[in-house]
């Protein structure tokens, strides 16, 4: 059974720090890309960030460029978000995300392609 389970969510001064986790189970985790979306009330779900199934390539949002730090650690199944001066505009529930990456550097933005998600955990972030 496949199963993507967020951590490390809460609530923070803007200006702060989160660094949130997700434990990746049930499926062979080196042959996915891994992602970060987020989605805030009454608003689309966006992309954060995405990370290759070899941890050589990631992308950001403009938004959280020079912020957030993806990395993944693929002997523990694990992928990580490092969030750092956060803003109250990064107020949202944080999503992970797995995709079947047939190139070792693929990486893609849209949530359509992502197979499976995780039930999400909240940041907020308050000035």
């Amino acid at each position: 059974q496949v199963q993507l389970g967020e951590s490390g969510g809460g609530s923070v001064q803007a200006g702060g720090s989160l660094r949130l986790s997700c434990a990746a189970s049930g499926f062979t985790f080196t042959i996915y890309s891994m992602a970060w979306f987020r989605q805030a009330p009454g608003k689309e779900r966006e992309f954060v960030a995405a990370i290759s199934r070899t941890g050589g390539n990631t992308y950001y949002a403009d938004s959280v460029k020079g912020r957030f730090t993806i990395s993944r650690d693929n002997a523990k199944n694990t992928v990580s978000l490092q969030m750092n001066s956060l803003k109250p505009e990064d107020t949202a529930v944080y999503y992970c995300a797995s995709r079947v990456s047939l190139g070792a550097l693929s990486i893609t933005p849209h949530a359509y392609e992502y197979l499976h998600w995780g039930q999400g955990t909240q940041v907020t972030v308050s000035s």
